[in-house]
């Protein structure tokens, strides 16, 4: 740990080299188990030999599934991300001893070691989160801005599953004065609304002075500032502010890649759309499929198919409602095909047409979207991309009545666009099929906003 108490790359470096020596030795172990003390010579020799390759595939997987960052993780997220980093390494293994003996695995050992190694791994990776809270700590963080923006941040950091930070003040006034009048009771000071120019600049210059951390909301005047380009001018430096669109080498990749994936999909869950189109058949009247028209990338209109998982007159009288947590219009079996996300499955062939990618802004219906324009001057800036069947706002969001949320995730995943970042979004939206809050849609009642007094009530000083 360092002077400043965080969690630093050397240690993690450390921990991910122990990761993968609990996993060659758990592999060696499940070798043992099989066959004992005789382990074949064909086998053992092809372990010797690819070792270095699976060691690498390891830890790829375990850093996209973001088992090294521990400040926003419970215990029962590193069960699930050992679980699944394990399953996904057993396919990958499998896969590899189907393309040539030189990996001569028996497919008993790989499925010994999925157990083994989950068990190994989970173990360490508790006793290493057990030891980061420990030597870390909990930060102390003052929220500064607007009453409406502060309450609802209080609410989302006293929310959430970590401990990492915890709100001990909120300021709503005189913000300079009080931050520098508290700052030794803190750690962390978030900006939570936009605040006038000259009290910012000199919150900024206090806290640097200070050497204390500082966290900024995703207002458009910060997020036009993410993933800058910096150029040299003669003896001045420029910063170069990047728009909100994926480079056309990028975009020609992200394709090739949407096409691929988006056959060998169709192919390999064609059982279940089967099953599912006879399912949906049976257990209400009306299509197989459900049409709706979306907007997708530069604002173009397309119908989005899905399997139908409510009743044919679902918006008869209402008209466009979005949907809710418990949504009577949801058929039964409705039911468990949007818990499971299988309604989603026809888009794959959106995909293929073009007017969806794997990863993106989730689309939005014509009506709604004309409703987010008004009420966000911003919002048009998401359709620079293909809409997508998952997305940076459904791996890493919660709520998705906030539609300036959604948006604000939208337009980071835009800013930050990498091929590494979607394959890193589909590894992650596993996890949303096991997460009821991502599939069971809007309830307004869960987003109150907490009151000054119920603020207090949790230890939270108010002040003026």
């Amino acid at each position: 740990m360092n002077q400043t108490g965080e969690w630093n790359k050397a240690r993690k470096i450390i921990i991910g080299i122990i990761d993968v020596l609990l996993f060659i030795g758990s592999l060696l172990l499940s070798f043992y188990l099989k066959f004992g003390k005789n382990i074949p010579l064909i086998n053992f020799d092809a372990f010797q030999g690819s070792i270095a390759y699976v060691s690498v595939i390891f830890i790829i997987v375990n850093i996209l599934f973001g088992t090294y960052i521990f400040y926003n993780k419970s215990i029962s997220d590193f069960l699930f991300i050992t679980v699944i980093g394990q399953f996904v390494l057993s396919l990958i293994i499998m896969a590899l001893t189907f393309a040539g003996r030189w990996l001569a695995f028996p497919r008993s050992v790989i499925l010994i070691n999925f157990f083994v190694g989950t068990i190994l791994l989970f173990i360490f990776r508790v006793m290493v989160f057990k030891m980061y809270q420990r030597m870390s700590g909990s930060k102390r963080v003052m929220i500064v801005g607007m009453e409406k923006e502060v309450f609802a941040a209080v609410d989302n950091f006293t929310n959430t599953k970590s401990i990492r930070h915890v709100v001990t003040h909120v300021v709503l006034s005189d913000y300079y004065e009080n931050v520098l009048r508290h700052l030794e009771e803190i750690d962390i000071v978030y900006l939570a609304s936009q605040i006038e120019e000259s009290e910012k600049l000199k919150i900024y210059d206090l806290l640097t002075s200070k050497e204390k951390k500082m966290f900024l909301n995703t207002s458009f005047e910060n997020l036009i500032m993410v993933n800058p380009n910096m150029m040299n001018i003669e003896d001045e430096s420029i910063i170069e502010v990047s728009p909100f669109h994926i480079p056309a080498e990028d975009g020609l990749m992200k394709r090739i890649i949407d096409i691929a994936v988006a056959l060998i999909g169709i192919v390999i869950t064609s059982p279940i759309m089967a099953v599912t189109a006879i399912l949906v058949k049976k257990s209400s009247e009306g299509p197989v499929f459900y049409k709706q028209i979306r907007i997708t990338k530069d604002g173009k209109e397309f119908e989005i198919l899905k399997f139908r998982s409510m009743g044919v007159t679902a918006e008869k009288d209402s008209g466009p409602v979005l949907a809710t947590s418990n949504d009577m219009r949801v058929t039964k079996v409705g039911k468990y095909l949007r818990s499971l996300r299988i309604d989603e499955l026809p888009q794959l062939f959106n995909v293929l047409l073009g007017d969806m990618s794997l990863v993106g802004p989730r689309p939005e219906r014509p009506f709604f979207v004309d409703q987010f324009k008004e009420l966000n001057p911003h919002y048009y800036l998401r359709h620079n991309v293909r809409a997508g069947i998952t997305g940076y706002a459904q791996v890493y969001g919660k709520y998705a009545s906030d539609f300036n949320s959604k948006l604000n995730f939208d337009l980071i995943y835009i800013k930050k666009y990498s091929l590494i970042l979607d394959l890193k979004i589909m590894l992650q939206t596993v996890k949303i099929l096991f997460d009821k809050v991502s599939s069971r849609g809007v309830d307004e009642s869960e987003r109150a906003i907490l009151s000054e007094q119920e603020i207090e009530e949790r230890g939270i000083r108010v002040i003026y």
